[in-house]
């Protein structure tokens, strides 16, 4: 996924938004209550993400798709630093990360903070068409008719100039101990960002913005390093898109030109046939099926428990979330191996809350 540094962007301080601020007065976070909240929101959001990315990478058969899964795997697993990052920057303002209640999980096909249905689905074009949605950079030219941020840029916009309208209050009172350093993280193409600051926090920030659509107007998501090597990666959008138009993006190419380098095969029926949006309530209760699918979630809440945690002043915890990561793709396997209905389609994980 990543290619040498070819000097597109600049290091990663130049992420930090400059210039005047394009969020309206009347949207504006006004206390510090209203940025917690907002943070605890944004947590959530990156969360909502990847279910649905993993019900993909999941129903891919064993030795296809390598490529394609490969680049699914690195988006989840800098879905998940983005959730740290956002928590990270909650803990530094005295608040509280919370994963374990009810409404943190999404009910799909609805998902916070998107105007449109997001499915458990197999991998497929349509499945891949969702994910570019969610992360597509482009941002709306109208100008605001509500209160509400229209994309997860603008989303992220919104927080940033709260932290800028509040740091006169002193805000940054947070315990350091409750932030996951990247000792406890380091994955996909990023490393956690402690956050003390102001600069700290929005260097948190900017690093979920631009991994999601790419910085600068390009397709890149900026500098990291691989055995102390400065390489780029291409942003979430670009590296779905890849997949879409089957071909790889090249240095020179741009958001507009679209992907010109090499071929990327894409065998779009070596997937299991998962049904989409799979309920545990659809299936008869203590059935071979239910009771796999209810072993799923309380593996998927078990890992929600550690990264709460984790995220809680337990930072070491973050470990045993791996563990529980290997567990949860061997439970959705087995539900993507058992027919239902007519024989068509296989059950599927259904990422429900469970007790």
């Amino acid at each position: 996924m990543s290619t040498q540094q070819t000097g597109h962007v600049g290091k990663r301080q130049q992420l930090l938004r400059k210039g005047e601020p394009t969020i309206p007065l009347k949207m504006r976070i006004k206390t510090l209550d209203e940025l917690k909240a907002h943070l605890q929101k944004a947590i959530e959001v990156e969360h909502s993400t990847i279910p649905p990315y993993l019900c993909a990478l999941y129903s891919i058969k064993d030795g296809y798709n390598r490529e394609a899964a490969q680049i699914i795997k690195s988006v989840v697993l800098e879905e998940m630093l983005h959730m740290i990052l956002a928590a990270n920057v909650l803990n530094a303002i005295g608040g509280e990360p919370i994963l374990t209640y009810p409404k943190f999980v999404p009910k799909y096909p609805k998902a916070p903070l998107f105007s449109f249905p997001v499915h458990l689905e197999k991998f497929s074009k349509p499945a891949i068409e969702t994910f570019l949605k969610i992360e597509r950079p482009e941002r709306p030219t109208k100008k605001h008719d509500s209160l509400k941020p229209r994309t997860i840029a603008e989303f992220y916009e919104l927080v940033e100039q709260g932290l800028k309208d509040l740091r006169k209050d002193k805000i940054f009172t947070g315990s350091p101990a409750r932030q996951i350093i990247p000792e406890y993280y380091y994955g996909g193409g990023g490393q956690s960002i402690p956050v003390h600051n102001l600069e700290t926090a929005l260097l948190a920030l900017n690093e979920i913005i631009g991994q999601g659509e790419g910085i600068h107007h390009t397709i890149f998501d900026g500098d990291q390093e691989e055995f102390g090597e400065k390489v780029e990666e291409f942003a979430h959008y670009f590296r779905f898109n890849e997949i879409y138009k089957e071909q790889r993006y090249t240095d020179h190419d741009t958001p507009t030109s679209g992907p010109s380098g090499e071929p990327l095969i894409v065998e779009w029926d070596q997937v299991y046939p998962m049904q989409q949006d799979p309920k545990m309530a659809s299936y008869p209760k203590d059935s071979e099926v239910w009771r796999k699918s209810y072993e799923f979630n309380r593996t998927y809440m078990g890992l929600l428990h550690e990264l709460h945690a984790a995220l809680n002043g337990e930072p070491k915890r973050m470990m045993q979330s791996v563990v529980r990561m290997y567990d949860l793709k061997y439970r959705a396997v087995e539900l993507m191996k058992i027919p239902i209905g007519n024989g068509k389609m296989t059950a599927g994980p259904s990422f429900e809350y469970v007790e």
